[in-house]
Protein backbone atom coordinates (compact mmCIF):
# COMPACT_ATOMS: atom_id res chain seq x y z
CA UNK A 1 0.00 0.00 0.00
CA UNK A 2 1.07 3.54 -1.13
CA UNK A 3 1.88 5.86 1.85
CA UNK A 4 -0.90 7.91 0.14
CA UNK A 5 -3.49 5.20 0.80
CA UNK A 6 -2.40 4.38 4.29
CA UNK A 7 -2.82 8.56 4.88
CA UNK A 8 -6.70 8.82 3.58
CA UNK A 9 -7.53 5.51 5.60
CA UNK A 10 -6.20 6.49 8.65
CA UNK A 11 -7.69 10.12 8.41
CA UNK A 12 -11.22 8.90 7.81
CA UNK A 13 -11.16 5.83 10.39
CA UNK A 14 -14.46 6.35 12.78
CA UNK A 15 -12.05 5.29 16.02
CA UNK A 16 -9.35 7.65 15.06
CA UNK A 17 -9.46 10.49 17.15
CA UNK A 18 -7.28 13.66 16.27
CA UNK A 19 -4.62 13.83 18.53
CA UNK A 20 -5.26 18.03 18.19
CA UNK A 21 -8.63 17.61 18.49
CA UNK A 22 -10.29 20.36 20.98
CA UNK A 23 -11.71 19.28 23.89
CA UNK A 24 -15.42 19.40 23.45
CA UNK A 25 -17.24 22.55 24.94
CA UNK A 26 -19.69 21.94 27.85
CA UNK A 27 -23.25 23.47 26.74
CA UNK A 28 -23.77 26.97 26.72
CA UNK A 29 -26.12 28.36 29.24
CA UNK A 30 -29.43 29.17 27.63
CA UNK A 31 -30.00 33.03 28.59
CA UNK A 32 -33.78 32.24 28.02
CA UNK A 33 -34.04 30.79 31.68
CA UNK A 34 -33.79 27.19 31.23
CA UNK A 35 -31.73 25.05 33.58
CA UNK A 36 -29.23 22.36 33.16
CA UNK A 37 -32.13 20.47 34.29
CA UNK A 38 -34.54 22.01 31.41
CA UNK A 39 -36.81 23.38 33.78
CA UNK A 40 -38.26 26.42 33.00
CA UNK A 41 -37.07 29.12 36.52
CA UNK A 42 -39.58 31.80 35.16
CA UNK A 43 -42.87 29.14 35.28
CA UNK A 44 -40.84 28.52 38.43
CA UNK A 45 -40.76 31.78 39.82
CA UNK A 46 -44.74 32.24 38.97
CA UNK A 47 -44.85 29.31 40.56
CA UNK A 48 -43.63 30.44 43.73
CA UNK A 49 -45.56 33.49 43.45
CA UNK A 50 -48.93 31.94 43.77
CA UNK A 51 -47.73 30.20 46.50
CA UNK A 52 -46.45 33.23 48.56
CA UNK A 53 -50.11 35.14 47.82
CA UNK A 54 -52.03 31.40 48.77
CA UNK A 55 -53.78 32.19 52.45
CA UNK A 56 -51.94 29.64 54.86
CA UNK A 57 -54.25 27.36 56.48
CA UNK A 58 -55.43 28.14 59.72
CA UNK A 59 -53.28 25.88 62.08
CA UNK A 60 -55.18 24.19 64.63
CA UNK A 61 -54.84 25.29 68.63
CA UNK A 62 -53.39 23.17 70.69
CA UNK A 63 -55.66 22.16 73.52
CA UNK A 64 -52.52 23.11 75.78
CA UNK A 65 -53.92 27.09 75.15
CA UNK A 66 -57.53 26.09 75.04
CA UNK A 67 -57.13 24.30 78.31
CA UNK A 68 -54.91 27.89 79.81
CA UNK A 69 -57.40 30.25 78.12
CA UNK A 70 -60.57 31.11 80.27
CA UNK A 71 -63.95 31.44 78.56
CA UNK A 72 -65.28 34.79 78.65
CA UNK A 73 -68.31 33.57 81.36
CA UNK A 74 -65.33 32.64 83.34
CA UNK A 75 -63.27 35.74 82.77
CA UNK A 76 -66.17 37.69 83.52
CA UNK A 77 -67.03 35.88 86.61
CA UNK A 78 -63.48 36.05 88.13
CA UNK A 79 -63.35 39.84 88.03
CA UNK A 80 -63.92 41.41 91.21
CA UNK A 81 -67.60 43.16 90.53
CA UNK A 82 -67.97 47.08 90.23
CA UNK A 83 -68.46 48.73 93.61
CA UNK A 84 -71.65 50.17 93.60
CA UNK A 85 -71.87 53.46 95.58
CA UNK A 86 -73.70 53.34 99.16
CA UNK A 87 -77.16 54.32 99.08
CA UNK A 88 -78.00 57.75 100.95
CA UNK A 89 -80.27 55.73 103.11
CA UNK A 90 -77.53 52.96 103.88
CA UNK A 91 -75.76 54.98 106.69
CA UNK A 92 -77.90 56.35 109.63
CA UNK A 93 -77.59 60.06 109.35
CA UNK A 94 -76.93 61.68 112.69
CA UNK A 95 -79.39 63.99 114.36
CA UNK A 96 -78.03 67.28 115.60
CA UNK A 97 -79.73 70.81 116.07
CA UNK A 98 -77.55 71.44 113.33
CA UNK A 99 -79.17 68.99 111.02
CA UNK A 100 -82.54 70.22 112.00
CA UNK A 101 -81.31 73.79 111.34
CA UNK A 102 -80.46 73.19 108.36
CA UNK A 103 -83.91 71.67 107.22
CA UNK A 104 -85.93 73.94 108.39
CA UNK A 105 -84.19 77.22 107.74
CA UNK A 106 -85.48 79.18 105.14
CA UNK A 107 -89.07 77.51 105.32
CA UNK A 108 -91.36 80.37 104.04
CA UNK A 109 -93.31 81.75 107.20
CA UNK A 110 -92.62 81.79 111.09
CA UNK A 111 -93.71 79.18 113.65
CA UNK A 112 -96.09 80.20 116.36
CA UNK A 113 -97.27 78.38 119.60
CA UNK A 114 -100.78 76.91 119.78
CA UNK A 115 -102.75 77.00 123.25
CA UNK A 116 -105.35 73.83 122.82
CA UNK A 117 -107.71 71.40 125.23
CA UNK A 118 -105.36 68.96 127.03
CA UNK A 119 -105.76 65.42 125.08
CA UNK A 120 -106.96 67.39 122.15
CA UNK A 121 -103.52 68.54 120.68
CA UNK A 122 -103.92 65.37 117.77
CA UNK A 123 -107.42 66.68 117.16
CA UNK A 124 -106.22 70.29 116.40
CA UNK A 125 -104.03 69.45 114.03
CA UNK A 126 -106.60 67.34 112.22
CA UNK A 127 -109.22 69.71 112.02
CA UNK A 128 -106.95 72.89 110.83
CA UNK A 129 -105.23 70.89 108.56
CA UNK A 130 -108.57 70.00 106.95
CA UNK A 131 -109.64 73.66 107.31
CA UNK A 132 -106.32 74.86 105.49
CA UNK A 133 -108.03 72.94 102.36
CA UNK A 134 -111.82 74.24 102.71
CA UNK A 135 -110.72 77.55 103.41
CA UNK A 136 -107.63 78.36 100.68
CA UNK A 137 -105.29 78.79 103.06
CA UNK A 138 -102.28 76.89 101.80
CA UNK A 139 -100.42 79.96 100.99
CA UNK A 140 -100.83 81.43 104.44
CA UNK A 141 -100.77 78.54 106.84
CA UNK A 142 -97.85 75.73 105.61
CA UNK A 143 -97.73 72.76 108.32
CA UNK A 144 -98.92 71.73 112.18
CA UNK A 145 -96.91 69.75 114.29
CA UNK A 146 -98.11 67.90 117.28
CA UNK A 147 -94.64 66.66 118.85
CA UNK A 148 -94.86 62.84 120.00
CA UNK A 149 -92.26 60.64 121.78
CA UNK A 150 -92.47 56.92 122.04
CA UNK A 151 -91.75 55.12 125.61
CA UNK A 152 -91.64 51.95 127.22
CA UNK A 153 -94.22 52.44 129.88
CA UNK A 154 -93.65 49.93 132.77
CA UNK A 155 -97.32 48.74 134.30
CA UNK A 156 -97.59 45.38 136.62
CA UNK A 157 -94.55 44.57 135.58
CA UNK A 158 -95.10 44.81 132.07
CA UNK A 159 -92.99 46.85 129.31
CA UNK A 160 -95.54 48.59 126.65
CA UNK A 161 -94.15 50.49 124.44
CA UNK A 162 -96.75 54.01 123.90
CA UNK A 163 -96.85 57.10 121.85
CA UNK A 164 -97.66 60.23 123.80
CA UNK A 165 -97.38 64.06 122.91
CA UNK A 166 -94.30 65.54 124.13
CA UNK A 167 -96.05 69.00 125.42
CA UNK A 168 -99.30 68.41 126.18
CA UNK A 169 -102.20 71.01 125.56
CA UNK A 170 -99.99 72.66 122.66
CA UNK A 171 -99.04 72.38 119.26
CA UNK A 172 -96.78 73.82 116.64
CA UNK A 173 -97.82 75.96 113.60
CA UNK A 174 -95.96 77.35 110.14
CA UNK A 175 -97.76 80.35 108.99
CA UNK A 176 -97.70 83.79 107.75
CA UNK A 177 -99.44 85.85 110.17
CA UNK A 178 -102.72 87.70 108.50
CA UNK A 179 -106.18 88.83 109.77
CA UNK A 180 -107.73 85.79 108.01
CA UNK A 181 -104.82 83.00 108.79
CA UNK A 182 -104.87 83.80 112.29
CA UNK A 183 -109.21 83.78 112.33
CA UNK A 184 -108.55 80.03 109.92
CA UNK A 185 -106.37 78.81 113.38
CA UNK A 186 -108.28 81.09 116.01
CA UNK A 187 -111.73 79.12 115.23
CA UNK A 188 -110.22 76.18 114.95
CA UNK A 189 -111.81 73.33 117.47
CA UNK A 190 -110.12 72.74 120.61
CA UNK A 191 -107.60 75.88 119.97
CA UNK A 192 -107.56 78.06 123.02
CA UNK A 193 -105.26 80.78 121.49
CA UNK A 194 -101.97 81.72 120.41
CA UNK A 195 -99.15 81.92 123.23
CA UNK A 196 -97.84 85.62 123.22
CA UNK A 197 -99.71 88.59 123.07
CA UNK A 198 -103.43 88.41 122.25
CA UNK A 199 -104.02 89.79 118.85
CA UNK A 200 -100.36 89.74 118.21
CA UNK A 201 -98.55 86.17 119.01
CA UNK A 202 -95.22 86.04 119.27
CA UNK A 203 -92.69 83.75 116.55
CA UNK A 204 -90.94 81.52 118.21
CA UNK A 205 -86.78 82.12 117.46
CA UNK A 206 -84.75 79.12 115.33
CA UNK A 207 -83.17 78.08 117.97
CA UNK A 208 -86.59 77.74 120.21
CA UNK A 209 -87.60 75.74 117.14
CA UNK A 210 -84.98 73.39 116.73
CA UNK A 211 -85.00 72.84 120.47
CA UNK A 212 -88.34 71.82 120.03
CA UNK A 213 -87.88 69.87 116.89
CA UNK A 214 -84.77 68.12 117.27
CA UNK A 215 -86.30 65.51 119.14
CA UNK A 216 -89.25 64.83 117.08
CA UNK A 217 -86.81 64.28 114.40
CA UNK A 218 -84.76 62.38 116.08
CA UNK A 219 -87.66 59.59 116.57
CA UNK A 220 -88.79 59.76 112.92
CA UNK A 221 -84.69 58.86 112.20
CA UNK A 222 -85.34 55.69 114.53
CA UNK A 223 -88.18 54.87 113.36
CA UNK A 224 -86.89 54.53 109.69
CA UNK A 225 -83.70 53.11 110.92
CA UNK A 226 -85.47 50.25 112.78
CA UNK A 227 -87.48 49.56 109.90
CA UNK A 228 -84.54 49.06 107.95
CA UNK A 229 -83.02 46.45 110.51
CA UNK A 230 -80.37 49.24 111.52
CA UNK A 231 -79.31 50.02 114.62
CA UNK A 232 -80.84 53.16 116.21
CA UNK A 233 -78.26 55.47 117.89
CA UNK A 234 -80.38 58.56 119.03
CA UNK A 235 -84.11 58.35 119.49
CA UNK A 236 -84.58 55.04 121.24
CA UNK A 237 -87.83 55.56 123.50
CA UNK A 238 -87.17 56.19 126.88
CA UNK A 239 -88.51 54.17 129.73
CA UNK A 240 -90.68 55.45 132.46
CA UNK A 241 -91.61 54.58 135.75
CA UNK A 242 -95.67 53.90 135.69
CA UNK A 243 -97.44 55.30 138.86
CA UNK A 244 -101.35 55.53 138.79
CA UNK A 245 -103.45 57.95 141.23
CA UNK A 246 -103.99 56.06 144.89
CA UNK A 247 -100.66 54.21 144.57
CA UNK A 248 -98.65 54.47 147.89
CA UNK A 249 -95.27 55.50 147.37
CA UNK A 250 -91.74 55.79 149.89
CA UNK A 251 -90.33 58.86 149.20
CA UNK A 252 -86.34 59.02 148.52
CA UNK A 253 -85.69 63.15 149.08
CA UNK A 254 -84.66 64.93 151.98
CA UNK A 255 -85.66 65.40 154.39
CA UNK A 256 -88.70 62.54 153.80
CA UNK A 257 -86.77 60.01 153.22
CA UNK A 258 -88.39 56.61 153.78
CA UNK A 259 -91.88 58.67 154.53
CA UNK A 260 -94.67 56.98 152.52
CA UNK A 261 -97.23 59.25 150.73
CA UNK A 262 -100.14 58.56 148.46
CA UNK A 263 -100.04 59.94 144.66
CA UNK A 264 -102.86 62.17 144.09
CA UNK A 265 -101.78 63.35 140.32
CA UNK A 266 -100.00 62.08 137.97
CA UNK A 267 -97.98 63.92 134.93
CA UNK A 268 -96.55 61.36 132.57
CA UNK A 269 -95.30 64.19 130.31
CA UNK A 270 -93.39 65.88 132.34
CA UNK A 271 -92.49 62.64 134.60
CA UNK A 272 -94.19 64.61 137.89
CA UNK A 273 -96.56 63.40 140.72
CA UNK A 274 -98.82 65.58 143.23
CA UNK A 275 -98.29 63.45 146.11
CA UNK A 276 -100.15 63.74 149.43
CA UNK A 277 -98.05 63.35 152.92
CA UNK A 278 -99.04 63.40 156.49
CA UNK A 279 -97.05 66.78 158.29
CA UNK A 280 -97.72 67.68 161.84
CA UNK A 281 -101.19 65.62 160.94
CA UNK A 282 -102.53 66.97 158.07
CA UNK A 283 -102.36 65.97 154.65
CA UNK A 284 -100.35 68.35 152.31
CA UNK A 285 -99.53 68.14 148.85
CA UNK A 286 -95.91 68.30 147.69
CA UNK A 287 -94.82 68.12 143.24
CA UNK A 288 -92.04 66.01 143.30
CA UNK A 289 -90.32 63.86 140.02
CA UNK A 290 -90.31 60.52 139.53
CA UNK A 291 -86.75 60.36 140.82
CA UNK A 292 -87.86 61.22 144.14
CA UNK A 293 -90.01 58.79 144.80
CA UNK A 294 -90.59 54.52 144.31
CA UNK A 295 -92.45 51.70 144.57
CA UNK A 296 -93.65 50.05 148.14
CA UNK A 297 -92.16 46.61 147.99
Amino acid sequence: MSEEEFARDELFSDSATPADAPAPEDDAVDTTGTDTTGTDTADTDAVDTDTADAPAAAEPESDEVAADEPAADEAVADEPAAEEPAAEDDAEEEITEETVRKRIKGLPGDWYVLHTYAGYEKRVKQDLEHRIHTLNMEDFIFEVQVPMEQVYEVKKGQRKLISRVRMPGYALVRMEMTDDSWRAVQDTNGVTGFVGNGRDPVALTLHEVVQMLTPVVEQEAAEAAKAAGKPVTAGAPEIVADYEVGETVTLTTEPWVGMPATISQVDAANQRLTVLMTLVGQETPVDLSFSQVKKMD
